[in-house]
């Protein structure tokens, strides 16, 4: 890290930036209303009242400029509006486009001035032109504060982007920081970075050809971009500080077939290794062929404690996306959404996070319904997955009539959206639903604990309700069989890791043939997002041995009241699923001791870890090294670990920023520190 990145870094981290920020009016939305103006011509207008509100700002020694000064997003709809809207319209999250990746590569290739030159005198154009004029006109007024402070070559970087072709990589990364920011700006979220390696390498070989940058000066300015990514993150909206979706993707199958690790890409994850900060998250494509070498360089990373890379197995993700109808040229070119879903650039307009299946509430709940009643596991697994059905009905029987708050400025970004007049909101090539699925390891561990004590020990199905009922206070012999003497998924006990399979095949099977009113089908998966703190507060004890308010784990992962036999078994026992069924995706996640890193073989191990799930067929996996002392005492003195790192579910974040339920549910897991 340079002398220069190092003072950058210190002025961010002290947000010695954020005393240039005012707020807008809050009455703005007054000036949409009375004009009457559609919805696609109010978002316009806000990108344009809110870039015009933005005050200029350079960090000292800058690099890459463009600065929020203006934390705050005026309303396009007053409270009146929106409220008859939402009584018509199902409104997902905030109602903003969100979790996609935009084709960035061609935009900034193209030029924000070209895209302007293609459209016409259409309503819809207008509020297309704009939004293009908002942002190239503070681009100009960027370029005179930089010349009138004396920056040049910062002047004369925006005089060229994001309007025009880039002619270097200082520019091209310019052109970046400037066309996310303004989606920002715009009201989207979660707008992921994409295949950064691939799009931006060609910039970076002709200037390192050409001699216009060395390596060292090149990778100074790829450092800078990486500080702008956390310049304003406290603004992006997420479920807690740090949940914004700034990942990009590294390595992996190009469409032409051929393998895309890169220079840049490894330059990426030295960047991320010497900054140590959030953003951006790092996702790995790996595959069968992938080198031992690579997962090296991505566990040095893991060892840091920042929570990724997390890696991708093209060899399950490709195929699972082509089974869902993905051409395999853009399955070939998936990237993640803001965790860890799996998405198409430029060509999806994917929801991957519509909803949730509950696995362990499901399951808990046909046990205290029927459970007295069924005679045997095929009784009850038949029962479980007539529930599993008709959850997933019921799901997405609530989310109809979808309302989407347009994106003109973001639609450039999107194929057929110029082309058309059509707003990305209502749709792109792809339109498809995710599903999460949580708890899927308990909801295992419980049918395996109803298969060893009811059906094949004897116990009567109205103790063990009686049992879960009581928290299993008076039935203690009863808790401790269920708890540590019966099969649990991740020890590699197939008893177990096949109900783990059989759960999410049936899941699979409730999505096949269901689509969406936008045409769309329906993907499951086996993350969890925030629904693994919201699932678990539904639950008393379970059939598992779980008592009540012990929470969920996260993800893909082992339920957190087990004794775990170590990393290999838990890595085979969630490797044999077909995970090409549930491609929505959803990692595997394993903590770690950092006294794991204490001995010199440990990056090579850990690597090999790594390389043997995906070479078993695991689709996703994220590798989390913490300290469970740390993380209590950075409970009670949060002013001593303002920099302490932790990942959370598909996201990393600071640890003393988290709200307690998250920090409390880190702690937890660190209880099943593999060392």
């Amino acid at each position: 890290m340079t002398d220069r990145i190092q003072a950058m870094r210190q002025f961010q981290w002290e947000h010695k930036h954020h005393t240039a920020r005012t707020f807008l009016p809050e009455d703005l939305h007054l000036r949409y209303r009375d004009n009457a103006l559609p919805d696609y011509a109010r978002t316009a207008l806000r990108l344009e009242q809110a870039l015009e509100t933005e005050e200029p700002y350079f960090f000292p020694q800058e690099l890459i400029a463009f600065t929020r000064t203006v934390p705050n997003l005026p309303r396009i709809y007053d409270e009146e509006e929106w409220s008859a809207i939402t009584k018509e319209h199902y409104i997902h999250e905030l109602g903003n486009v969100s979790n996609l990746s935009p084709d960035y590569g061609t935009v900034i290739a193209e030029g924000l001035a070209s895209l302007r030159d293609k459209l016409t005198d259409s309503d819809y154009h207008r509020a297309m032109r704009r939004s293009i004029d908002a942002v190239l006109h503070l681009t100009s007024r960027y370029e005179e504060a930089a010349r009138a402070k004396g920056l040049t070559e910062i002047a004369d970087t925006l005089a060229q982007v994001p309007a025009y072709s880039p002619r270097t990589f200082r520019e091209a990364l310019q052109s970046l920081r400037i066309l996310h920011y303004a989606m920002w700006c715009e009201g989207d979220y979660h707008n992921t970075l994409g295949r950064f390696d691939q799009y931006m390498l060609p910039y970076l070989k002709a200037d390192l050809a050409a001699g216009r940058e060395t390596e060292e000066s090149a990778f100074e300015l790829l450092e800078a971009f990486f500080l702008s990514c956390n310049r304003d993150s406290d603004l992006y909206p997420g479920m807690q500080q740090g949940d914004n979706g700034q990942s990009m993707v590294l390595g992996g199958m190009l469409p032409d077939g051929s393998d895309g690790f890169n220079i840049l890409s490894e330059w990426c994850l030295k960047a991320s290794g010497e900054l140590r900060l959030i953003d951006p998250k790092i996702n790995l494509r790996v595959n069968s062929k992938t080198p031992l070498s690579v997962y090296e360089k991505g566990t040095r990373l893991t060892k840091l404690g920042l929570g990724f890379p997390q890696y991708e197995n093209d060899d399950v993700a490709i195929p699972g996306l082509m089974a869902l109808g993905y051409e395999e040229g853009d399955a070939r070119s998936y990237v993640m959404a803001a965790c860890w879903e799996f998405i198409i650039p430029g060509k999806a307009m994917d929801i991957v996070n519509i909803g949730a299946l509950p696995f362990a509430n499901v399951v808990d709940k046909v046990l205290h319904e029927q459970l007295q009643k069924l005679h045997s596991m095929k009784e009850l697994k038949a029962a479980i997955r007539q529930e599993i059905f008709a959850e997933v009905r019921r799901i997405l029987e609530e989310r109809r009539n979808l309302y989407v708050i347009p994106s003109p400025y973001l639609s450039l970004f999107f194929e057929g959206c110029l082309e058309k007049e059509k707003d990305i909101s209502l749709g792109c090539k792809y339109n498809n639903w995710g599903l999460h699925g949580t708890g899927v390891a308990p909801a295992a561990d419980m049918l395996a604990a109803v298969d060893q004590v009811i059906f094949r020990e004897g116990t009567s199905a109205e103790e063990l309700l009686q049992a879960m009922d009581a928290d299993f206070v008076g039935y203690e012999p009863l808790h401790d069989r269920l708890k540590y003497h019966c099969p649990k998924a991740g020890n590699d006990d197939d008893q177990a890791d096949e109900y783990l399979s059989w759960l999410l095949n049936t899941f699979a099977d409730a999505v096949e043939g269901l689509h969406n009113e936008r045409g769309g089908i329906i993907r499951a998966g086996t993350g969890s997002a925030m629904f693994y703190i919201f699932h678990a507060q539904e639950l008393g004890a379970t059939a598992d041995g779980r008592e009540a308010g012990v929470p969920l784990p996260a993800n893909y992962s082992p339920s957190l009241n087990i004794r775990l036999n170590g990393p290999v078994s838990l890595i085979k026992s969630f490797s044999k699923p077909d995970l090409k069924r549930t491609i929505n995706g959803g990692p595997l996640t394993i903590e770690f001791s950092e006294s794991v890193f204490s001995q010199d073989e440990a990056i090579t191990k850990v690597a090999q870890l790594v390389q043997l799930f995906i070479l078993r067929g695991g689709h996703q996996l994220q590798l989390n090294t913490v300290n469970r002392e740390r993380l209590l005492d950075a409970q009670k003195h949060p002013e001593n670990y303002r920099n302490l790192i932790v990942r959370v579910w598909g996201w990393s974040g600071y640890f003393v920023e988290l709200d307690k339920c998250y920090q409390d549910h880190i702690i937890r897991r660190a209880e099943l520190l593999l060392s």
